[in-house]
């Protein structure tokens, strides 16, 4: 008669489910790449590009998640392109030092961005103070000079998704501080922007093609727009922010060309700007375009001595070149503002200056009170079609 069939005991079986589990454990924690490691010296005065390049590839290569630190000091960098595809989609960059551009503007004048990353997923900027040292271009540029380099976005992501933004301090950009370009998936919340509000070309965030990013509690001054949103940008969130000085939100300027695509689901809530050029903006170039804005919410701003608390501008031709007499083709509908209180610095605090060939429809201005001098402010409005619902001061020009 044949033996039956042993039962094996659970016993191993167990073991080796505990091992495993160790054994996972351990290598998914992620491994740390200590700048300093690599050769970078927190002395503000030795270049360390190429120690942030080697950790960067060792982390980009790594299969698991990894993680760059970067400690206290002063980390000099000259422009740095961080690139993917990485073999991982979570690389955490925790800074507690300041990463400091060259002082000589010319250095990275030209390179167009100063620390950049494209084509990586999952990557998140923790912590730390980018200083851009542009002051030295802006007296360049402000005072007539032909011969001044355009200047270096900050920090920009291109081409990117499930990326995270967070604490970090920008400081005298050259030019636009923070860019996100061609990314989907974006969280920016904690971020300080500051600028000279004679700075030129400083945009603290700008937003382009890109779709569901989020800005949160930041706090924003600078000398061009808090926040610019360009040409492509769907399902932004911008919430809680600290503007002024700067030009305030704008969406554009758009229609630069004929074929562009638009700007749709947008909502800014809960801003205060204070003393900047203007509130909530949207503005498109006086010429042919296919482009739109549709579906944007502007709600709860406080207004505190803002030139144009609320303005649509579709008549931009800067120098008058290129542009003169034409009528925007940029279609702008379906905007909505609601909760907008406060104080104008200039008599018309509502100003609609829409396209004649595509006039502005479903403008909605709910609880809107803004004042000049402690009166009544004015509204003016050219080819805007629209409804005013509850109080509302200035009364509506529709």
């Amino acid at each position: 008669m044949p033996n039956p069939t042993p039962k094996h005991s659970p016993l191993p079986l167990l073991i080796l489910m505990i091992m495993c589990f160790l054994l996972n454990s351990s290598t998914a924690k992620a491994a740390t790449y200590n700048v300093v490691n690599f050769g970078a010296k927190p002395n503000g005065q030795t270049d360390s590009t190429e120690a942030f390049l080697s950790a960067w590839s060792k982390a980009c290569a790594s299969a698991s998640p990894t993680a760059i630190y970067v400690p206290q000091g002063r980390f000099l960098l000259r422009s740095v392109v961080f690139r993917g595809q990485c073999a991982n989609k979570a690389i955490s960059i925790t800074i507690d030092g300041t990463l400091v551009a060259p002082s000589d503007y010319r250095v990275i004048g030209n390179a167009g961005n100063w620390l950049y990353f494209e084509h990586v997923t999952g990557v998140s900027i923790r912590g730390g103070v980018l200083d851009g040292q542009g002051t030295a271009l802006w007296d360049c540029k402000n005072s007539g000079k032909r011969n001044c380099p355009t200047g270096a976005t900050t920090l920009g992501f291109s081409n990117s998704q499930n990326i995270v933004i967070s604490g970090l301090t920008s400081r005298n950009s050259q030019m636009f501080h923070i860019v996100v370009n061609g990314c989907q998936n974006v969280k920016v919340q904690g971020v300080k922007v500051i600028a000279d509000g004679n700075s030129p070309n400083t945009d603290g965030i700008h937003v382009q093609m890109s779709s569901h990013v989020t800005i949160l509690n930041s706090n924003i001054r600078t000398g061009d727009d808090c926040v610019s949103i360009g040409p492509g940008t769907s399902n932004l969130w911008i919430e809680n922010i600290a503007c002024g000085p700067g030009h305030g939100i704008s969406i554009g300027s758009l229609g630069k060309d004929m074929n562009e695509p638009g700007v749709q689901n947008v909502t800014v809530k809960t801003v205060t700007f204070t003393g900047t050029q203007n509130g909530v903006r949207i503005k498109s170039w006086g010429r042919p375009s296919n482009g739109f804005v549709r579906d944007v919410l502007f709600e709860n701003a406080i207004m505190v001595n803002v030139q144009n608390p609320i303005v649509i501008d579709q008549n931009y031709c800067p120098d008058n070149k290129g542009c003169p007499g034409q009528a925007s083709g940029v279609k702008i509908s379906d905007i909505t503002y609601q909760g907008i209180h406060g104080s104008s610095a200039t008599p018309v605090a509502v100003n609609f200056d829409c396209s004649s060939m595509y006039p502005c429809n479903g403008i909605k201005l709910k609880d809107v009170k803004l004042t000049y001098k402690n009166q009544v402010a004015q509204a003016s409005c050219n080819h805007a079609d629209g409804a005013v619902l509850g109080s509302v001061q200035p009364e509506g020009c529709f």
